[in-house]
């Protein structure tokens, strides 16, 4: 079980106190956070859906990629200042806003509608996952099929229809043993490794495709620069949700701080000049964290996006169904040769599994807050909501397993997640905004330009997402008939 039944992450002794650095060297090695949620970042929006954009829209929406992955920053810092502030997680700071309250504040109700649709997502990685190992290994599930002809034909032939299966519950059982024992070090340590390999491998793909047969063209580059959008905006909108940081890691991003430690070495909130001291220079160092992964995740994800828009939009490929991940591959076998095929699966494999893993301990202990809030669970000792964060943790890679055997349509599934946490994305910045307003301690205000960008990103984040709901609903008021084959296209897809 978690190492976390040793201290209470949430308290703040005085004996834990720490002086803030100085150097901008001892400064980045207290950073963390941040890349633990660079890795949930780079995972099945950028893979699955930025990439299946950029091959069926070409360059036309990288402005929209580089806004999402910059404005929503803003939010993210605001949330970690007032964790730092208070000590207190999203959660337990969210119920503490005014509003209509069912045991819990309506809008921690709301993360659990929105959770909800994210496991969606983690399904879709559970079998993509399952679709690059079988690629990569392909006897084993034929040998499976095989060995249960004799015992139970129809799950023989349903493996051989979707061999990806066996290795999608292999994927659950693996990230369950992980989570075994989920404390943060480790599972910033895990992050770190996963994150710079992905990241240098996709980074040096992108970076290499002038000298292959379909360089990048730059005219095109520079038009996807200016503000345009396809006829489907429901797409972008899900894109928007999904890539940077989505409403998922602006909830989990606090609770990683306190983790890290930035509210305990500041101390509990005073009066005093050192105090105030204290918690700005470990702000200093948040925004510091915040920024580095801000760079992180958007590199890889552009490159995710180039690679799309530059290989496979020339050819008319689009990835979907249980062919995807074939089809990604092709980004790199049609320009590097067929040698590369076993690297892009295993490095696929790597990025969603990482994001697998990191979402299931995030969500876990956003879970297990819920419930100490809405009165589903009492805590009376730190071990008791360690051992609630320990099995939410673990529950949540077998209902993503599920989803995916129920659904079987990982592109589906991952918009599914995408439009959920880009509806819940204007009401965590406005809840932002109201801690920075009415509950931050004055003395760590931020700057005016920094009050100017978080405005901003709330004034774009809602008006995005009205533009899109008001899109929606013209489809389902106008044209009805627009969605049924889409509705019918989802049940089928196993085929």
């Amino acid at each position: 079980m978690s190492d976390a039944t040793s201290f209470d992450p949430y308290a703040l002794p005085a004996s834990e106190i720490q002086e803030p650095p100085v150097s901008l060297w001892a400064a980045l090695r207290k950073i963390g956070p941040g890349i633990i949620l660079a890795g949930t970042i780079v995972g099945s929006g950028e893979l699955l859906l930025t990439t299946s954009l950029g091959a069926q829209h070409g360059f036309m929406l990288l402005w929209l990629i580089l806004f999402s992955c910059v404005i929503k920053v803003f939010v993210q810092t605001e949330l970690g200042r007032y964790a730092i502030s208070s000590g207190k997680p999203t959660l337990g700071a969210i119920d503490e806003l005014p509003g209509l309250r069912l045991g819990a504040h309506w809008l921690a109700w709301w993360w659990l509608i929105m959770m909800l649709s994210t496991i969606f997502q983690l399904g879709a990685m559970t079998g993509t996952i399952g679709q690059a190992m079988n690629l990569t290994f392909p006897f084993l599930s034929k040998a499976i099929a095989g060995g249960l002809d004799g015992v139970l034909p129809s799950l023989a032939a349903a493996i051989r229809e979707r061999p990806e299966y066996p290795w999608a519950i292999l994927t659950c059982l693996t990230t369950i043993a992980l989570l075994w024992r989920g404390d943060y070090r480790r599972i910033e340590i895990v992050t770190t490794a996963l994150v710079v390999g992905v990241t240098l491998l996709t980074v040096t793909a992108a970076l290499a495709l002038p000298f292959t047969k379909y360089p990048i063209q730059w005219n095109e580059v520079g038009s996807g620069l200016l503000f345009g959008l396809p006829a489907d905006f429901a797409v972008a909108f899900g894109v928007f949700g999904i890539t940077g940081v989505g409403a998922s890691e602006l909830f989990y991003y606090p609770y990683w701080c306190l983790e890290k430690g930035y509210a305990r070495y500041a101390g509990k909130r005073d009066e005093s000049e050192a105090w105030a001291r204290r918690a700005r220079g470990w702000v200093r160092v948040m925004h510091l964290d915040a920024w580095v992964s801000m760079i992180v995740f958007t590199v890889s994800t552009v490159a995710f996006y180039f690679m799309g828009a530059a290989v496979l939009h020339p050819q008319g490929l689009k990835p979907e169904k249980k062919d995807m991940i074939e089809t990604l591959s092709r980004m790199f076998i049609d320009t590097f040769g067929g040698w590369t095929q076993l690297v892009f699966l295993i490095g696929a494999a790597a990025v969603l599994f990482k994001t697998l893993y990191l979402s299931s301990a995030g969500n876990g202990r956003l879970v297990a807050d819920f419930l100490g809030l809405a009165h589903f669970a009492k805590y009376r000792e730190p071990k008791d909501r360690a051992r609630m964060i320990h099995w939410m943790s673990i529950l949540i890679p077998v209902i993503a397993l599920s989803l995916f055997l129920a659904f079987k349509e990982p592109k589906w599934m991952v918009v599914v997640g995408g439009f959920g946490q880009a509806l819940t994305l204007p009401m965590i910045s406005a809840a932002a905004i109201y801690f920075r307003y009415k509950k931050l301690d004055r003395r760590l205000t931020p700057s005016f330009i920094l009050d100017v960008c978080l405005w901003l990103a709330l004034v774009s984040i809602t008006c995005v997402a009205g533009y899109a709901m008001r899109d929606q609903i013209g489809k389902l008021l106008m044209e009805p008939a627009m969605i049924k084959p889409h509705s019918a296209s989802v049940a089928p897809s196993g085929k």
